[in-house]
């Protein structure tokens, strides 16, 4: 009873911003995607990066400690992907849609909050680390993924100089060489980057507005293969790495979050079927209520 009423506390807060999010969209109508668009241009270009950096750049976070963790998260994108690849040609789905959102969970707008309400600030650390793993997962693997096939092609180095890959790469360096900012200038950036968790959630809410059920068939395919797809690597990994107790917890719910939004944009970046996508993460963040208190469930029993 103690576990399910700590599974109920920590997702409640989470779906419930989604759900003021989504309320508040269907409210205002339309407009709200427009005043959407400069609150995520700040979020994905100031916020994230430094939520990115200051967890990285904390001094309680150990790169060492954490390298396991950071390599189950790659491990578990790649090995979605070798699930879901043959599921989409049973079904006849073209790869290149249902793949890349398999391998890409909602490790930024649900993972980071959900693990800061679950295992604390420390906790958020190492969730980063894996939003790390899976972002260099998608972006390479993925991302060549939905190319194949087309002449558009972009170039790897376009993601390096991305503000979330370079505030990871900035991160990295000052865990790796202890450099430490004075505190006043760290708090600010913290307080910052703090402010992301509830406005990704926020945003995730609103964006609910623009998918819908059309494609319903891969919609419900991909909310189960992607959470148990997941699962399934990190039953397996479970084995094998040496991981706390907290990491531990970590990797289950990492392992069991559905599809990112974010899968919808880049669909439809590149018109590859983003009606199909947009029914995956919306089915998948719906089917999250079942999925992500069994992988929270699964990571905190012991």
């Amino acid at each position: 009873m103690q576990v399910f009423e700590r599974i109920l506390g920590i997702i409640l807060p989470v779906f419930l911003i989604i759900a003021i999010g989504y309320g508040y969209a269907r409210l205002r109508g339309a407009d709200v995607k427009d005043d959407m668009i400069a609150v995520n241009r700040v979020s994905m270009g100031v916020l994230c990066p430094l939520l990115v950096f200051t967890a990285l750049a904390a001094k309680d976070f150990d790169l060492a400690h954490n390298g396991t963790l950071i390599l189950a998260g790659i491990l578990i994108a790649l090995g979605s992907g070798v699930i879901a690849w043959p599921v989409a040609k049973m079904f006849g789905y073209d790869p290149r849609s249902f793949v890349p959102p398999m391998m890409y969970n909602n490790c930024g707008n649900m993972g980071l909050p959900l693990a800061a309400l679950a295992f604390g600030t420390a906790g958020l650390s190492a969730a980063v680390a894996l939003f790390m793993a899976c972002n260099l997962i998608y972006f390479s693997v993925g991302i060549k993924i939905i190319e194949s096939g087309r002449k558009q092609h972009t170039p790897f180095w376009k993601f390096l100089v991305s503000p979330m890959m370079l505030s990871m790469m900035l991160g990295m360096l000052f865990a790796i060489f202890h450099v430490t900012l004075p505190t006043p200038l760290m708090q600010a950036m913290k307080m910052l980057g703090d402010s992301c968790i509830p406005i990704m959630l926020f945003a995730l809410g609103v964006r609910m507005l623009d998918v819908n059920f059309k494609s319903w068939h891969i919609g419900v395919v991909g909310a189960i293969v992607c959470p148990v797809g997941g699962l399934i690597v990190a039953w397996l990994l479970d084995g094998v790495l040496s991981l706390t107790p907290d990491q531990r917890g970590q990797m289950y719910l990492f392992a069991s979050l559905p599809p990112a939004v974010f899968c919808f944009m880049v669909a439809e970046q590149y018109k590859q079927e983003p009606d199909k996508v947009a029914s995956i993460v919306l089915l998948g963040n719906l089917a999250a209520l079942a999925f992500v208190p069994a992988g929270l469930w699964l990571g905190l029993r012991a």
